[in-house]
């Protein structure tokens, strides 16, 4: 059996999920909420940087969403969640990289914005939709007219930017300037495996009081 150590709010935790939702995999969830456990000596064994998601199977640990992604893809490769053609596995890698390493950091003034913990300038707003742009015209482009980024088969590279798609209009990043993405959105949150793992507006609140908790306890 799989145990899934994760926090349901976490995109890199949300990203394993959908995998092994859509890999039909069973697994056992320990939901954490982030509350100091991860600094208890038990977690600590598991991930000495008591940062999540953890997965543990049949005495492996993995840590590191993508390291768990790749782990899973190699031990229970079917249904296979990767590309197969040159071309494709280009576009996969691209799509993850480009989520991880421009979309983040770019959204981040709009993530802070959009849970309530403080208002950055207004050149920041403008500056992080300007850089989220970029990275919506890049899936625009990669997707084309498909599905999905790799053609018909859901890939790695729609778990992970679509685990972040959901929040785009919640963000600032209006859709309607990219209806193809708007269209593969509506496609991904059909799915059991998105349906099962989006937050509740009620996560979101009860996540941004204890946020707000945290932050007033210690001056910020």
């Amino acid at each position: 059996m799989l145990t899934f150590y994760h926090t349901p709010l976490s995109i890199n935790s949300r990203r394993v999920w959908v995998a092994l939702l859509e890999k039909n995999l069973p697994f056992e969830e320990r939901a954490m909420s982030m509350g100091g456990e991860q600094f208890q000596p038990e977690f600590l064994a598991l991930n000495p940087f008591h940062h999540i998601p953890v997965l543990v199977d049949d005495g492996f640990t993995a840590i590191e969403s993508f390291a768990i992604l790749d782990y899973l893809e190699a031990k229970y490769p079917t249904p296979s969640l990767l590309a197969t053609t040159p071309e494709e596995i280009a576009t996969m890698r691209m799509v993850e990289m480009v989520t991880v390493n421009e979309l983040v950091p770019a959204i981040n003034p709009l993530t802070k914005q959009m849970m309530g913990f403080g208002q950055e300038s207004e050149e920041a707003i403008a500056q992080a939709k300007q850089k989220a742009e970029v990275v919506l015209k890049f899936y625009a482009d990669k997707l084309g007219d498909g599905p999905f980024f790799c053609g018909d088969q859901l890939t790695l590279a729609d778990v992970v930017a679509g685990t972040f798609a959901p929040w785009f209009e919640q963000l600032g990043l209006p859709m309607a300037n990219y209806p193809t993405l708007q269209a593969w959105t509506d496609r991904l949150m059909d799915r059991p495996a998105w349906q099962a793992t989006q937050p509740t507006a009620r996560d979101l609140a009860a996540f941004r009081d204890r946020m707000q908790q945290r932050m007033a306890a210690q001056g910020q």
